[in-house]
């Protein structure tokens, strides 16, 4: 009868080589995002996974979750948990692999045990990751976070993935043999010292230390500090760039080094065009004030700001590359791997901007540094940042939120709401003024109307500011309580082509909120 404790034995350690291996990969991983901004497998696994995610499902993971940034945060540690899984199920073979090779009399590498069966498994398996994860991840290896040419970030990426796994072949054979002792006469096993233990625990808790130190500098450039900040109480009418809403789908946005940026025009087109920084800066530019605003935004949310940018036409750009007949989108790339659409028409428009300036200051890194497309009428996911690549289609193409569901056309709903004074406390019974902010996208706002007995009857707000039919509209109500109790206030707004905005409730998922926004007003 086969005594099976020393090959479980044998596969134990090789288990816990391959996890130790793993972690060394994960730090050369996490080393090369840091050091060079090449993505890592996990954010590359999220943007190839969160894209299939229907929207609806979506919203409803985010909502169990509680946010956004917390279900990125989950994606991470997941990757990192499967890779540690698969490191220990890699390191268990290759050890099962080496014993059986042993125990048959097989060939050697050396007269340390190391067989040719096992180290060709390993380098199958390693071939075979890296094949497997380029094919999974090529429409994402283009990306590369600090702006370099397409084929440059393909080798870039695909070169790292081979080094990490490559990294993490040879760890796990230096850690096994470290670990293992060789069997000290024919027919015993190998044995495992207590002091390489104590050694190999010591090293692994010191490879621990050194990789949650690369990963709290990582975590410190995340977005989970500032995605999903909304604009609330004090409203100005330009929004400061620290202030302006933020909403990514990135883990860690990208640190764009604009002397190696290079914007393309391509695609459908007769003369495809290539720019640097310095030739986009020299065009002819406009000064345009725009209010941004996100599909995901409820009634009410503050995932809205108003801005004043700074750039050039698109249809400049267009128009010097040459559209061929038949071009039915053009498709915008960031650097991050993003992709959206919208129609040539659209682009064509006047007000569709190559942004490059933020109320007087160059595009900070959040929020598209070195450009970035400004698209008015059109939600916040359409106006692209870090763009490096723009393509003329012939075809409908599918953008990252068309591929969840989100749309079909992306045209902002008119909206409204209270911004102050704050709801959650008593009111007294004397005058107060009641604030907001309307927007529609760019059909402009005309007028805003407030109700005080829950839509009985209106009453016209005064605007306070409107800087364009691109922006928003800020107003006030002059209100004075009539009486002690409960007062159910609510706001509307009318568009520029006289169009009411539509009362009827419906969750942002998957063309925008609709529906007023509704507040309780207690007078003591």
């Amino acid at each position: 009868m086969t005594d099976k404790s020393p090959r479980r034995g044998s596969m134990a350690v090789g288990a816990l080589s391959g996890m130790v291996a793993a972690l060394v990969m994960i730090l050369v991983l996490a080393l090369l995002r840091l050091w060079l901004e090449i993505p890592t497998p996990a954010e590359l696994v999220g943007d190839r996974v969160g894209e299939r995610v229907p929207v609806k499902p979506f919203l409803n993971l985010i909502g169990r979750v509680g946010s956004y940034g917390r279900l990125k945060a989950i994606s991470v540690f997941g990757v990192i948990l499967a890779v540690l899984v698969l490191g220990a199920v890699v390191g268990a073979v290759y050890a099962r692999v080496t014993e059986r090779q042993r125990l048959a009399g097989g060939p050697t590498v050396s007269r340390f045990g190391l067989s040719w069966r096992a180290l060709v498994v390993l380098a199958a398996t390693v071939a075979l990751a890296w094949v497997a994860s380029v094919a999974a991840f090529w429409p994402l290896l283009a990306s590369y976070y600090q702006g370099a040419p397409r084929g440059t970030a393909r080798l870039a990426n695909a070169s790292a993935l081979l080094v990490a796994y490559a990294i993490f072949a040879v760890a796990l054979v230096v850690g096994h043999r470290l670990l293992v002792r060789p069997p000290a006469q024919a027919g015993s096993g190998p044995t495992v010292p207590r002091r390489r233990v104590l050694v190999a625990g010591g090293a692994g808790l010191g490879l621990a230390v050194a990789t949650g130190g690369v990963m709290r500098r990582l975590y410190t450039r995340s977005t989970f500090g500032y995605d999903g900040l909304q604009v609330n109480g004090d409203i100005q009418p330009i929004t400061p760039n620290d202030r302006f809403y933020v909403v990514t789908q990135n883990i860690i946005d990208p640190q764009v080094n604009r002397s190696s940026w290079r914007l393309e025009v391509g695609g459908e087109v007769e003369r495809p065009r290539y720019y640097n920084f310095a030739a986009i800066n020299a065009l002819p530019s406009v000064v345009q004030e725009s209010t941004l605003a996100c599909i995901s935004n409820g009634v009410g949310g503050g995932l809205m700001s108003n801005a004043v940018w700074k750039g050039v036409p698109l249809r400049q750009l267009l128009e010097d590359a040459g559209p061929k007949d038949g071009v039915a989108d053009v498709v915008f790339h960031g650097v991050d791997g993003y992709t959206d659409t919208f129609p040539l028409a659209k682009a064509m428009d006047p007000t569709t901007l190559v942004a490059y300036e933020m109320n007087g200051e160059p595009l900070p890194q959040r929020h598209g540094f070195p450009v970035r497309i400004i698209v008015p009428g059109l939600y916040g996911e359409k106006n692209v940042k870090w763009i490096d690549r723009i393509n003329l289609s012939a075809t409908n193409e599918q953008g990252f939120y068309e591929n969840q569901g989100w749309g079909p056309d992306f045209v902002v709903q008119t909206q409204s709401r209270f911004t102050s004074p704050t709801f959650d406390r008593p009111l007294s019974m004397a005058p107060v003024v009641l604030r907001g902010t309307a927007f529609a996208g760019d059909r402009g706002v005309t007028t805003v109307e407030v109700s005080v007995d829950d839509g009985a009857s209106w009453q016209a707000a005064t605007v306070d500011y409107s800087g364009s039919r691109l922006t928003w509209t800020l107003w006030s109500f002059a209100w004075t309580p009539d009486r002690p109790g409960d007062h159910r206030l609510v706001v509307r707004a009318t568009d520029g082509t006289g169009a009411l905005q539509i009362a009827k409730d419906r969750t942002s998922g998957p063309e925008g909120a609709t529906g007023l926004h509704r507040v309780m007003a207690r007078i003591a």
